[in-house]
């Protein structure tokens, strides 16, 4: 017969009792200050929201402790998923102890069960099971034991040894998420844009009500002839590419000789109500004549990362139907997609009443960033949501400085119209593909018209722009392409500097009709694809010149504004 724990004394029972009280009057300051905030009209009458996501907690623990109070199973259950491993469960007493090792199979095989079940469907088409399966696979993970505290050993382990504090720390950090409308996932005083996030030198030298140009110091004696300019995803901050100097591909250009510009887009406000897809497109094309008149030179290579890749391939197109196609040297692409049929779980977001939703979510003609945040959120929800509320909000732990999530973080606001387009002209309707069904001032786009060297770059594990996807890219455009596929996702696959040693990328130099062709016979290669690139880069053009006059940012004829990392990006 084992030993049964001392009941509580008087002490233990006062602690527990103000740890409860504590948390309830945290809670209720929390919702008082809500109530404050409100507008006038919402507080007169509003529609019982927060009791309805309490009801809804409520209501799935309950759910989740009544199929936990049925009968064990009397033979040892089998490991579900083939014996992969989760990282949720690593923690020895999911093992170890026999109650928690069946709750963990118990909910592994419910949730395989669940998940198998969306693709056993019948008379379900592809794009309603794709819906199903992203929404089951969000309840799957949300109805983890490791989510809930009396079901997570780790938890209650931490619960006892603190006497509740950790429990206490965590709801300091939910309410702190729910005043600021967004999940906190690094500490947010722990980087600064110029001190430790981009660094690099340069000058903002062009300013739009769209864009500012930034032309950054070059480090080598001498700089290729063609200059490049990047153009980021304006749906989130520019740096990702000038993260700490270790991890800075604006950096590690230069460091190879190359003269870099960059587009640092403005976060939307109401100014930008009737900004539209047209408008991204002649920016690109007016930052690539200003670095022409600027530098003297015919033409500068290009690179266009996730949406801003996609807006290039229109901007190619529009160029070639003008006949100046000759102003671009080269296009690179950064996990972008031009065809959109396998575009991924984003396509989901895109029925009628999630169209519906964001523009009622958009009064001032404007997408707070905080709502393509948390979409973003939810297609990795088991590591940037939940993982989050098990060690943040249960077990109090604080938050460890990350340069990647701190810019994950850093939101930007987006134009409604040219939100609302890009959803339904390309995600959902594939306009961009199809020849003359889009046309800018006129001018129809056809892809099929461009003939400009081309790399194209994917990554294996990519969420929002599947590998697969991208490589659509490449049956589109008639000009030589460079495929190449890169280890991990949307950002550390291409943000992998050859200094880190990570992943790898796999080439394929046959004549190929299909991904899987590609797949099955490329060449692995250890290590960052960026060298991989500054070769094929320089067999696009490998003269040089001095890196003087013009090339020095603030030389030219054009005066620098401001330092860089400029105005725009610091924005709110």
């Amino acid at each position: 017969m084992t030993d049964q724990p001392p009941p509580p004394n008087l002490a233990d029972l006062q602690h527990w009792t103000w740890v409860i009280g504590r948390a309830q009057q945290m809670m209720l300051e929390q919702g008082l200050a809500m109530l404050d905030a409100r507008p006038k009209d919402e507080a007169a009458g509003g529609d019982g929201g927060a009791a309805k996501t309490g009801d809804f907690w409520s209501e799935s623990l309950s759910m989740w402790q009544q199929f936990l109070a049925a009968s064990a199973p009397s033979a040892p259950v089998p490991e579900p998923g083939g014996g992969r491993i989760d990282k949720r469960f690593t923690a020895p007493a999911w093992h170890q102890n026999p109650l928690f090792a069946w709750i963990r199979q118990s909910y592994q095989l419910l949730a395989d069960h669940l998940l198998r079940s969306v693709d056993t469907l019948e008379g379900v088409d592809d794009t309603k099971r794709g819906q199903l399966r992203f929404a089951m696979r969000g309840f799957v993970d949300a109805i983890s034991p490791t989510n809930f505290p009396f079901t997570n050993p780790e938890v209650i382990e931490r619960t006892l040894q603190t006497r509740g504090e950790n429990l206490l720390k965590g709801l300091q950090h939910m309410l702190a998420d729910i005043g600021r409308g967004q999940m906190t996932h690094t500490p947010p005083d722990a980087f600064e844009l110029g001190r430790n996030l981009a660094t690099t030198p340069g000058k903002v030298i062009h300013r739009t009500p769209l864009f500012e140009l930034i032309h950054y110091a070059p480090t080598t004696s001498e700089v290729l002839a063609i200059p490049l300019v990047i153009f980021p995803p304006w749906i989130n901050r520019f740096y990702i590419l000038d993260l700490t100097p270790e991890k800075s591909f604006i950096r590690w250009c230069l460091d190879q000789g190359i003269s870099v510009f960059m587009v640092s887009w403005k976060s939307a406000d109401a100014s930008m109500k009737d900004v539209v897809w047209a408008d991204y497109i002649s920016a690109q094309v007016e930052a690539v004549d200003v670095i022409r008149d600027l530098l003297a030179v015919p033409s500068v290579h290009t690179i266009g990362y996730c949406v801003a890749g996609t807006t290039l391939a229109a901007t190619l197109a529009l160029l070639a139907a003008r006949g100046e196609a000759a102003k671009v040297a080269s296009a690179t692409f950064f996990t972008a997609q031009v065809d959109f049929r396998s575009a991924g779980d984003l396509k989901t977001f895109i029925s009628d009443e999630q169209l519906q939703l964001l523009a009622s979510l958009s009064p001032e003609g404007y997408l707070d960033g905080r709502y393509m945040a948390a979409t973003f959120n939810l297609l990795r929800g088991r590591d940037l949501i939940w993982n989050y509320v098990t060690n943040n909000y249960l077990l109090g732990n604080d938050y460890v400085p990350f340069d990647l999530l701190h810019w994950n973080g850093d939101t930007t606001n987006l134009p409604v119209g040219w939100h609302h387009s890009y959803l339904t002209d390309l995600y959902r309707d594939n306009l961009l593909v199809s020849p003359g069904a889009l046309t800018i001032d006129g001018t129809p786009l056809d892809l099929g018209k461009v003939d400009t060297p081309c790399f194209v770059q994917a990554g294996r594990e990519d969420h929002i722009a599947p590998a697969e996807s991208v490589w659509e890219i490449t049956r589109h455009f008639r000009g030589p392409i460079e495929f190449v596929l890169a280890g991990s996702g949307h950002i550390a696959g291409v943000v992998n500097p050859p200094s880190a040693g990570k992943y790898q990328y796999w080439t394929n130099t046959a004549r190929v009709a299909s991904f899987t062709e590609f797949v099955s016979g490329a060449t692995e290669t250890k290590g960052s694809w960026w060298p991989h690139w500054l070769a094929w880069l320089r067999r696009q053009g490998e003269a040089t010149v001095p890196a003087d006059g013009a090339r020095v940012p603030g030389v030219g004829a054009v005066p620098a504004l401001e330092d860089a990392p400029g105005s725009y990006v610091r924005a709110r």
